[in-house]
């Protein structure tokens, strides 16, 4: 189950996570908005879990997004579709790391700073100062000024990709930018 390239989206509408024949339940107007969705964000999907891991496997995990959006169709939002399979990309990419983890849950380190120095999201940056920046943050404030600046969402759309209030992904927001501003002044001075 693949999401094909930009071009061929279309025809990977239909291939991603269509409803089993069986399914009686899906109606013309679901298949007809399922397809649409995939349409409009595959591309967006796809970048955004390419930028967070090896690019081999972010069509595949764009596409359980899809089948996981296919199955819930009834909870997402219709005003929000996209802050919606941004926050469920989150739970995927966070399931699938657990999975590539062979450590006993006694030994797991509680802030994932074991893994900083193999963090995907981390390496695609080429600027060695801001990835140091980046990696004092905390891993939560290092999601919200990626999220933010990689998949441009601000406001509204940050606070439902967080599942929080509107002013509380602001504030968010804006603490993890004093952060970073603060990670990036101790790294610059010498």
């Amino acid at each position: 189950m693949r999401i094909a390239s930009t071009a061929a989206r279309a025809d990977a509408a239909e291939e991603v996570a269509m409803p089993e024949p069986a399914d009686a339940a899906a109606s013309s107007a679901d298949t007809a908005w399922f397809t649409e969705v995939v349409r409009e964000h595959s591309t967006a999907l796809v970048r955004y879990f390419a930028r967070r891991g090896p690019r081999q496997d972010a069509e595949d995990l764009a596409a359980d997004v899809f089948a996981t959006a296919w199955r819930r169709r009834a909870d997402v939002p219709r005003d929000a579709v996209l802050p919606w399979l941004y926050r469920t990309a989150g739970f995927t990419l966070a399931n699938g790391r657990r999975k590539h983890i062979d450590l006993p849950v006694e030994v797991v380190p509680e802030t994932g700073s074991a893994r900083i120095e193999h963090d995907p999201e981390l390496s695609a940056l080429f600027d060695a100062e801001l990835r140091g920046a980046l990696e004092s943050v905390g891993e939560r404030d290092r999601r919200i000024l990626l999220l933010h600046a990689w998949e441009g969402l601000d406001g509204q759309e940050l606070a439902d990709v967080l599942g929080i209030s509107r002013s509380g992904a602001d504030a968010a927001l804006s603490r993890a930018r004093k952060r970073l501003r603060e990670a990036w002044g101790e790294r610059m001075s010498f």
